[in-house]
């Protein structure tokens, strides 16, 4: 027999009925009505309905059927202007089918006296949320029980032996069936800790202008909420309804305990979803399976909860860690969406669970999420009790959740983010520069000079070398003072920032002037050309002129060879200047260019 697709109605006095049974033989049909039971046959389709309250066969019932194979069916109610609860649950108003063993493992003895009784004692007892509980811990000894169990109400364990192969893409806890409760927490938090990155976090929140213009997007929860939308005015698309009539009818034995779990992991789950519509703007993408299932502890991690202040907690730890936008309002959005949603009732979670199921289903690995617990929730959000969903709803709006309780200090990055800031600003104003050092006036000048016309004349010809080698040293031993400058110059460039000598021991010279390199093979005067060089080193460790208002200190020179191309430097042990006036202790030492040239021409000679 096939189930045929219906919807239920109401007004003051009548329950509306709509069956759609294309293709069937409409001349031969049955509709049988008692009390809160409801069937209709007509072949192959067959319904049994467990309806919310009762009917009455009193004359006015009527039924008609249209050409699009539609059967609508009056069915007066007992009790005129009663309102009848759950008539969007159509899940929960198939009646549950019949066990077909002889005698059932798990029975339920007296279900409706018993559901009545319960609905009295829930009215009389308010749930405590924030309930202190205490880990169950079961003996290692004991090999009948294992407490790696998971998925909803922590009823399924073993799934993960089988599927191996798709555990790495679905959730983030390796070996979830020989890993206990408290050992998954340490290792989710570890996981997190690792993951935090602070400059993700501080780019978003000063480059916050998409997060502003996310928080503006206004889901249908909220425009249902303005407009105070009771929940059975909240409808389902025609997709919706045909995967709740795909749903298996079935009653969860839970215990208190776990019954408040339950609750708990719905907030968690929620609350991932509510990130994801708000992110996306209500448009699903290929990452929106991944954002909800990591953004869930207890569908990444298949974490339990015991309180509604680990649940915020976690939410607020894996918005900061994972996805693309890392920022403390959009934690605050989406538990304010949470809210929203409980307190509109159990057909606006119901329509939330139905999505999140239509995202796993349509994703490959996902889908094991599904039968693990987004399935099992949406059967049982059509039994659960309004009361509940309201106290949760207001429990969760009690709750505190401050950036300090995350555990990754927000507060103090942001402060020292903000610090810094100030500085730069205040640096602009006052129009310095921190990344290029300022030259003093004198030697700016006088090395820029240097430069051009080092730039100019460098190794032009081999006949104005001695020339220029005689110009460097006066007749009373006097630098020149343009060569003072350069010499200046050029130590700087040979002292890096903590006043350490660069490492400068290879031989350089000029590979783009092939000229330089004919003197150094052809050279026929080799001691003409030591004494010129002796005089150069005698030269060197003359003072140099200091800027202006220091204090005179031993100096150094430079001379450089035309013939060979190469540069010889002499520095006194003591203090020099670079170029922003400050000094160093640098070591006598020539350069190995000089070295290297002199054993050159000893060679030669």
């Amino acid at each position: 027999m096939i189930t045929p697709a219906f919807e239920l109605s109401q007004d003051p006095d009548f329950l509306t009925i709509t069956i759609k049974v294309p293709y069937a033989r409409v001349s031969e049909f049955e509709v049988y009505f008692e009390g809160k039971e409801f069937k209709f046959y007509a072949k192959p389709y067959f319904l049994r309905l467990a309806l919310p309250g009762r009917i009455v066969e009193d004359g006015r019932e009527k039924a008609s059927y249209d050409d699009t194979g539609v059967f609508t069916i009056y069915l007066p109610k007992e009790v005129p202007g009663e309102n009848f609860d759950g008539l969007d649950m159509l899940t929960a108003l198939l009646a549950p089918k019949k066990s077909r063993s002889a005698k059932p493992l798990v029975e339920e003895m007296g279900a409706e006296n018993q559901e009545e009784e319960e609905e009295e004692e829930e009215e009389e007892e308010e749930f405590d949320w924030e309930i202190e509980q205490t880990p169950y811990v079961e003996s290692k000894d004991s090999p009948l029980c294992s407490p790696c169990t998971y998925g909803f109400g922590n009823l399924k364990s073993g799934v993960f032996r089988r599927l191996q192969d798709e555990l790495n893409d679905v959730i983030d806890i390796k070996n979830p069936d020989v890993t206990p409760a408290a050992e998954r927490r340490e290792k989710r938090l570890a996981a997190e800790d690792a993951k935090f990155d602070p400059d993700h976090y501080l780019a978003d929140f000063f480059e916050d202008e998409t997060i502003h213009h996310l928080l503006k997007y206004e889901p249908w929860w909220v425009k249902a909420s303005r407009k105070k939308m009771d929940s059975q005015e909240i409808s389902f698309t025609e997709d919706e309804k045909e995967q709740l009539r795909k749903f298996t009818n079935r009653t969860f034995l839970l215990d208190k305990r776990t019954c408040h779990q339950v609750y708990l992991s719905l907030v968690d789950i929620l609350l991932a979803y509510c990130y994801e519509v708000c992110a996306t703007e209500g448009e699903k993408n290929v990452e929106s399976p991944w954002n909800i299932r990591k953004l869930s502890s207890t569908l990444c991690w298949l974490e339990s909860f015991t309180s509604i202040s680990e649940v915020l907690m976690s939410f607020g730890r894996r918005v900061m860690c994972y996805p693309l936008y890392r920022h403390f309002s959009l934690v605050t959005r989406a538990l304010n969406d949470t809210i929203t949603i409980l307190q509109l009732g159990k057909s606006a979670v119901l329509k939330c669970l139905l999505d999140i199921h239509k995202i796993f289903r349509e994703n490959d690995p996902a889908y094991i999420l599904n039968d693990l617990y987004i399935t099992d929730y949406c059967v049982w959000i059509q039994k659960a009790k309004s009361k509940k969903l309201a106290a949760l709803a207001e429990c969760v709006q009690k709750a505190e959740l401050s950036k300090a309780k995350l555990g990754f200090e927000l507060d103090e990055l942001e402060a020292a983010a903000l610090l810094v800031q100030e500085e730069e600003k205040e640096l602009k104003a006052a129009g310095t520069d921190v990344s290029k050092p300022q030259l003093p006036p004198s030697e700016g000048a006088a090395a820029s000079d240097s430069e051009d016309s080092s730039s100019t004349s460098s190794y032009e010809t081999g006949d104005s070398d001695s020339d220029e080698q005689e110009s460097s040293a006066s007749e009373d031993g006097e630098i020149n003072p343009l060569q003072s400058t350069l010499q200046e110059e050029r130590t700087a460039l040979l002292i890096d920032c903590n006043g350490l000598r660069r490492d400068i021991g290879t031989l350089t010279l000029d590979a783009s002037n092939e000229k330089s390199k004919a003197p150094l093979q052809s050279t026929s005067v080799p001691g003409k050309l030591i004494e010129e060089l002796g005089k150069q080193m005698q030269a060197a460790i003359r003072l140099t002129e200091q800027p202006e208002g220091s204090p005179s200190v031993s100096g150094g020179s430079s001379s450089t060879s035309e013939e060979t191309g190469t540069s010889c430097t002499a520095q006194p042990q003591g203090l020099s200047p670079d170029r922003n006036g400050k000094r160093h202790f640098l070591e006598v030492t020539p350069k190995p260019s000089a070295l290297l040239l002199l054993g050159s021409t000893n060679e030669a000679s």
